[in-house]
C-alpha cells in the first residue's frame, strides 16, 4: 500500500487493486505544483470525498468529466454532483461500507460542517464525513475535517485501525496538539499523518507538537507527491 498525500486534506491511496483519490483539490491547490497534475491523476480508479467545501470539491466535477471516474461519498453531496453530470459511484451513508473492489471503505462520522456553492449559491450537502479504509492488511482511519468528537471512542475499538490520518491544522480543525491527544484517548496508532495544514498561513505548518504528544507512535509528516509506503 503506498498513501501519497496531494496536499491539504487530498491524498491518493494506491492499495489492493485500486488507486483511490481522496477530496482531490488539485488546481489552486498551494501545495501542488500545477505541472504535476497529470502524476496525481495517473491511474486513478475512484474518487471519495468527505464534505462538498471548496478546498475538498472545488476540481471533482471537471475531474470526473475528464477521466470518467466515478465519485462516492455522502449522498447528499453525490445528488448535487450528479446534477452537474457527474458519475456516482456510491451514494451512501454514516454506518455504511462500500467495496471498491478489494478495498472496504466504511463512512463513519466527523464534526465541521458541509456545503458547497452551486450556481452562486451556498447548497447544503449533507453532513461531513470521515472514512476506513481496509485494505491489502492494514486499517486506516481517515478523519476528514473534524474536531475532537465522543464518535472516535467507538470507530477506535470497533475498527481498530493502526494508521491514523489526522486533520490537525486547527483554525477549521483539530490542532496538533488536540489531534495528539484524541490519538492517545481514543486510538492505538502504530502510524499517524497529519493533514489540512501547512496550506494557509492560518493553519499548523508543521507537526512537532503532534509528534511529542505521540512517544512511541511513527508520526509521519508527508511531502507531497512522495509515496508513504505501508
Amino acid at each position: 500500500m503506498q498513501i501519497i498525500w496531494l496536499g491539504h486534506g487530498s491524498f491518493r491511496f494506491e492499495i489492493a487493486d485500486e488507486v483511490i483519490l481522496v477530496d482531490p483539490w488539485l488546481s489552486g491547490n498551494p501545495m501542488l505544483p500545477d505541472e504535476r497534475r497529470a502524476e496525481a491523476l495517473d491511474g486513478a480508479t475512484q474518487i471519495l470525498l468527505t464534505h462538498g467545501h471548496f478546498d475538498h470539491t472545488d476540481d471533482v466535477v471537471s475531474i470526473a468529466r475528464e477521466t470518467g471516474l466515478p465519485v462516492s461519498g455522502m449522498f447528499e453531496l453525490t445528488s448535487v454532483l450528479k446534477a452537474q453530470g457527474v458519475t456516482v459511484g456510491h451514494a451512501f451513508n454514516k454506518g455504511g461500507t462500500a467495496m471498491f473492489g478489494d478495498v472496504a471503505v466504511s463512512m463513519v462520522p466527523a464534526s465541521h460542517s458541509s456545503s458547497m456553492m452551486v450556481d452562486g449559491k451556498v447548497q447544503y450537502t449533507g453532513s461531513e464525513v470521515g472514512y476506513v479504509i481496509r485494505g491489502d492488511g492494514h486499517c486506516i482511519y481517515f478523519s476528514g475535517d473534524t474536531t475532537i468528537m465522543a464518535d472516535m471512542a467507538w470507530i477506535g475499538e470497533y475498527y481498530a485501525p493502526t494508521v491514523g490520518i489526522l486533520s490537525a491544522g486547527g483554525y477549521y480543525t483539530m490542532d496538533m496538539e488536540m489531534a495528539g491527544w484524541a490519538a492517545k484517548k481514543y486510538f492505538d496508532f502504530t502510524t499517524v499523518i497529519p493533514m489540512h495544514y501547512r496550506t494557509f498561513g492560518a493553519l499548523e505548518q508543521d507537526a512537532e507538537v503532534l509528534a511529542a504528544e505521540l512517544p512511541g507512535v511513527r508520526v509521519i509528516e508527508p511531502q507531497v507527491l512522495e509515496p508513504i509506503t505501508l
